[in-house]
């Protein structure tokens, strides 16, 4: 197994070190000093209640992060994976219970914006691929974010509670190779524009593209590109009026 190898099967191979598997899966890097930094910082602070531990993580976590700007709160329990690979701009809040991961072996990872918003129990994992979220872009809880490409989200958008985008997760199954050991791949980047909505429990497929200033309503499954402006809603989602001028989450 190599040391970026991150399928479960190889995982689980006993032919290196387990302290040297778990490093490369967490941590990213293998040296044993950077492995017992991260292990250090996180377990006494991760969750460290009360205005102490904000105040800790603030002041500490930059140290295992790739760059962290001022004014970061991070909330309980956050869990941080390859943390290297993850820029946090300023005034940005992470609240509890969040993963940001960035795995991969050739990818940029997780960049923040400014004042960007992460809500509780959110997931943004990368799986060698990249996700940026731009300025004061809001995030609800309980949300998805995965990457195998390139996941792209504009300024002043804002995701609900329990949506799922995603860049890549696409398997082939016609082929005779079992779906759990194929790798998957990407049609393209998927893209969100600036000043979005995205409501609740919306799914936002593989290459997808959302022009500016738009709506989409709860629960809606968007498999294509979607132009600017407009409200669309369904499974699939269609569009159902051009709101151009009213819409703006910035």
């Amino acid at each position: 197994m190599t040391p970026n190898s991150f399928k479960v099967n190889e995982i689980s191979k006993k032919k290196v070190s387990r302290w040297h598997q778990y490093a490369a899966l967490v941590v990213g890097k293998t040296d044993l000093l950077r492995l017992l930094k991260y292990e250090l910082i996180t377990f006494f602070l991760a969750n460290l209640p009360g205005a102490l531990g904000i105040y800790l993580r603030s002041k500490l976590y930059p140290l295992i992060l790739g760059k962290v700007g001022s004014n970061v709160v991070f909330g309980r329990g956050i869990t941080l994976r390859h943390p290297h690979k993850i820029c946090i701009g300023e005034n940005v809040i992470i609240d509890d219970n969040c993963m940001l991961d960035a795995k991969g072996q050739s990818n940029r990872g997780i960049s923040l914006g400014d004042e960007v918003f992460i809500g509780r129990n959110s997931l943004i994992y990368c799986k060698d691929g990249d996700i940026q979220l731009q300025t004061k872009v809001n995030v609800g809880t309980n949300c998805q974010l995965f990457s195998s490409q390139q996941l792209s989200i504009g300024r002043g958008t804002m995701i609900a509670a329990y949506s799922y985008l995603m860049s890549g997760g696409r398997y082939d199954y016609h082929s005779e190779v079992p779906l759990a050991e194929q790798t998957s791949y990407s049609q393209g980047p998927t893209v969100i524009g600036h000043g979005c909505w995205l409501g609740a429990k919306v799914v936002v497929l593989d290459g997808v593209f959302i022009g500016d200033h738009t709506v989409v309503g709860a629960g809606a499954v968007v498999t294509k590109d979607v132009p600017s402006g407009v409200v669309v809603t369904g499974i699939p989602a269609k569009v159902q009026c051009k709101e151009s001028s009213t819409v703006s989450a910035e």
